[in-house]
């Protein structure tokens, strides 16, 4: 009697473990497999008061041991002559939601990798796959805690990827911009 319940006891015990083991573990994330790539594109950037610009877009997508690696670069070119180009590249690791994935963009004391503060006037920065558009979020808390949200979806097309970028201020749409990026 008293080995069949230490022994039930036991086997409750164990199984408690397991599964407090198995939900601490990362949720299983969908597949970046599809959109691992190099692309390139272009379009006119409307600004506000109407004035447009052209821009060159490429973006790299590579996977990772544990998570994949966004780069994008836009150039920029000015009525007046000038260029303007922006680089970016931030690591996505599975998060405990399935199919969102956190930015790995510094580290901290530990060695760790971990988000940027948007307190501190850093942009906090996720990630999401759904279906077949994966899309990146950048926050921005301003001083006086109005905010700035970007928006990038990139979805899987024949030949490339469709992009579609969009920025809200205080939940606002101040900007849009949607083009074809080739795949290389």
């Amino acid at each position: 009697m008293f080995r069949t319940y230490h022994l039930k006891t036991v086997a409750f015990s164990l199984g408690l473990l397991f599964w407090a083991i198995l939900a601490s573990l990362p949720a299983h994330a969908a597949n970046i497999e599809p959109f691992v790539g190099s692309y390139i594109g272009s379009a006119n950037i409307v600004y506000d008061d109407g004035t447009e610009a052209p821009r060159d877009m490429s973006v790299s997508i590579k996977k990772l041991k544990d998570g994949f690696n966004v780069s994008w670069t836009t150039t920029t070119y000015k009525a007046d002559g000038r260029i303007k180009e922006q680089k970016f590249s931030i690591d996505f690791k599975e998060s405990n939601r399935p199919d969102v994935f956190s930015a790995a963009m510094k580290r901290n004391v530990f060695g760790h990798e971990v988000p940027l503060d948007p307190m501190q006037g850093e942009p906090f920065v996720w990630g999401r796959i759904e279906g077949d558009t994966l899309t990146v979020f950048s926050l921005f808390i301003g001083e006086t805690g109005d905010y700035e949200l970007q928006q990038y979806d990139r979805t899987l097309a024949e030949g490339g990827l469709d992009l579609s970028f969009s920025r809200f201020r205080n939940g606002v749409k101040s900007r849009s911009v949607e083009t074809f990026l080739e795949k290389q």
